[in-house]
């Protein structure tokens, strides 16, 4: 095996990928990068069982063979160089050489036959949307999902695709999110359920891509396709729950207000909370909004009014602050809209205003006891 390659590009693929490899592994292969030559195409594979990522590169070779390659020592010493072409080459001594401007490296290698085989999906469904659109939707949903082990289905991000618009909703039973988007749909009503970590590393290579994602998913995996890169995955085995059902239909109490003068009200109050509820009140009557919160246990004790453009009966509810802020910090409108009903009914956030008919977000907190 013997390939030419540019330093800068290689690190730039093998960062993109090398997310999916786990800081400890039991089985040692997944320790490294599996390299694929076949003629002037380079294939590039990370895995942890659970999901693999692959890019494919062009590389000056005449070489078909594959080698695993530790990822940590690659991308420490592909990190130290200037931009430069590398010349690999597989030596009789188990070894790859790495040949640079000033010097020569050689690191032993595994046979690429050991390396896990990349999951196929059968019988297939397949949805494209623009990478920028996807990122939003995972943005403003992810944050939502929750950590429990002994609620898996929770843990990730719902996806719902129908022929009239894509849904993606995340929940941990105390907050929920639901980001739709009805310029985009599915030839077939699917439904499944991602896992955390492949969208937190989509997350990360998607920014600086523009163009569109393929989706192409059953019921038991689900593949990303973009530029030269893929990313595939296991889903979440389990039924979401009915989020619907816990979404309240009435709510005649509606407080608009600027979203930044709200979040950092919230946020300054919050500090004087209790640190184990961070409970905050909000007390609305007219167009006056009262932000307290309290801390009995050391006597702290906050609170603001704000100006507010209001629509209904007097209320006091109780939120977790720090859920509102997370809410709050992943809206980016001018205005946002608290929608209530009863103190013990969730309140939903929504933009106002947005002018986008395209997407649609709705945010829901649930309520915490008020300490009279």
């Amino acid at each position: 095996m013997k390939f030419i390659v540019s330093s800068s590009l290689l690190y730039k693929e093998l960062q993109n990928i090398g997310g999916i490899i786990n800081t400890t592994n039991t089985i040692p292969i997944l320790d490294n990068f599996l390299f694929n030559i076949n003629k002037n195409k380079l294939k590039i594979t990370s895995s942890d069982l659970e999901s693999s990522m692959t890019s494919e590169i062009e590389v000056e070779s005449e070489s078909d063979e594959s080698i695993a390659v530790s990822a940590k020592l690659l991308l420490d010493i592909l990190k130290t160089f200037a931009d430069q072409p590398l010349t690999f080459n597989k030596t009789d001594k188990n070894t790859i050489e790495i040949t640079a401007d000033n010097g020569k490296y050689s690191l032993a290698y595994q046979d690429g036959g050991e390396f896990p085989k990349e999951i196929e999906i059968q019988d297939a469904s397949t949805t494209k949307i623009n990478a920028n659109d996807f990122l939003n939707a995972i943005n403003s949903t992810i944050f939502a999902s929750g950590n429990d082990d002994l609620r898996p289905v929770m843990s990730g991000v719902f996806f719902q695709f129908s022929s009239d618009s894509l849904k993606f909703v995340a929940t941990d039973a105390h907050k929920l999110v639901k980001y739709e988007r009805k310029d985009y749909n599915s030839q077939n009503n699917s439904e499944f359920i991602m896992p955390k970590k492949p969208l937190q590393i989509l997350k990360g290579v998607l920014t600086s891509i523009d163009n569109d994602l393929t989706i192409e998913y059953n019921e038991s995996n689900a593949k990303f396709q973009f530029n030269n890169s893929t990313l595939t995955c296991r889903l979440i085995d389990g039924k979401f729950p009915n989020y619907e059902a816990v979404i309240p239909k009435e709510n005649p109490n509606v407080l608009t207000i600027n979203r930044e003068v709200f979040l950092n009200s919230v946020r300054r109050v919050s500090i004087f909370s209790n640190k184990t509820t961070h409970q905050v009140r909000l007390k609305i009557a007219g167009s006056s909004l009262n932000i307290s919160a309290e801390d009995f246990d050391y006597s702290n004790k906050a609170d603001e009014n704000l100006e507010c453009d209001y629509k209904g009966d007097d209320i006091q509810i109780g939120f977790n602050s720090k859920f509102l802020i997370e809410m709050l910090n992943n809206l980016d409108t001018e205005m946002v809209t608290l929608s209530m009903s009863h103190p013990n009914r969730a309140g939903i956030i929504r933009p106002e205003n947005t002018g986008n008919k395209k997407e649609d977000i709705t945010m829901l907190v649930m309520p915490v006891m008020l300490n009279e």
